[in-house]
């Protein structure tokens, strides 16, 4: 359904958000308080119905319900990438207060390797029918490793990324606020020798950043597979995607202190991801209709939820 006119105008519209939003809104560094990341999500969801509604009413009840589903099946899946960001941030020890300027450039860089990821994930469906087996048997199997995967351990401060932007680049040994990149002169090696020239660092905060930018790249290998399992509408997936990211930064600060106790909802997603590849491999011999597939999905992440309410896990010091 999306003409180049829609996309053109889509991608105007969230740009400008994005440049509104670093350059007012948080042009000051500051931990955003819950009250704050509340009327964000609130603001963003509002949109993000506005938006579904208007899909249904221009292309057809079919096209809503497939925004919708892969909206919820995002956006869940988002809520569980926040834990990987929180343990980022406290492995690199970033303040709270320049947390969510990492994320809004994330999620800038997030948007542009989606896009790219969509349209051509759209051509290979579109010209290679068997495509969609190869990525439902990948998700039934990322949902297996989900399942069993224990993300506590993961120490992103040594992992290979940190080590090839240090090795690559000059990085300071200090966070230099918000800036991921700054000029600094040496000290001249002998008294009274001229002044070193300025060179060009990379501060501890630009490497955040590439890990952050990375991880989100390999988490959207199972998301994006997920929602082309709902619709073949690349602009339904995309779009779709966009709203879920956008909310990501305000969720990550509603939802931070609550994260570690939510210790079902892996499993929950894990799932969710089993359930979609199952229903890709299955799809020439059973028809899940869209309202099916969407109370499935609400239906696991209710479980997941309402487990992790009932018996939570204890708090991470």
């Amino acid at each position: 359904m999306g003409t180049p006119f829609l996309w053109l105008i889509f991608n105007v519209f969230v740009l400008a958000a994005i440049a509104l939003d670093l350059s007012v809104f948080h042009r000051r560094p500051h931990k955003m308080a819950v009250r704050e990341a509340l009327a964000w999500t609130s603001v963003l969801l509002a949109l993000t119905v506005v938006f579904g509604l208007g899909i249904a009413h221009f292309a057809g009840r079919q096209r809503g319900l497939e925004f919708f589903t892969g909206y919820v099946i995002e956006q869940a899946l988002s809520v569980d990438n926040l834990f990987l960001f929180l343990v980022i941030f406290r492995a690199f020890g970033v303040d709270e207060s320049v947390q969510h300027r990492v994320l809004e450039w994330g999620i800038l860089g997030a948007l542009v390797a989606r896009g790219v990821m969509i349209l051509a994930g759209g051509e290979l469906i579109s010209n290679f029918a068997w495509v969609l087996y190869v990525l439902g048997g990948f998700l039934v199997i990322a949902g297996v490793h989900m399942f069993f995967a224990n993300k506590e351990k993961m120490h992103p401060e040594s992992n290979w990324i940190t080590r090839l932007v240090s090795r690559h680049l000059r990085v300071t040994s200090e966070y230099r606020g918000t800036k991921f990149f700054v000029r600094e002169t040496g000290a001249p090696e002998e008294s009274g020798a001229a002044p070193k020239a300025a060179k060009l660092f990379a501060t501890p905060l630009f490497v955040v950043l590439v890990v952050v930018e990375i991880t989100d790249i390999t988490l959207a290998v199972d998301s994006i597979p997920a929602i082309f399992g709902i619709t073949r509408d690349p602009f339904v997936v995309y779009t779709s995607n966009v709203f879920a990211i956008l909310g990501l930064r305000a969720m990550y600060f509603l939802l931070a202190g609550a994260l570690g106790r939510l210790r079902f909802l892996h499993a929950g997603l894990s799932f969710v991801l089993m359930f979609i590849g199952g229903k890709m491999l299955a799809e020439p011999w059973v028809r899940i209709s869209t309202e099916l597939s969407l109370g499935i999905v609400g239906g696991l992440l209710v479980v997941a939820l309402a487990a992790s309410v009932i018996a939570p896990a204890k708090a991470r010091q």
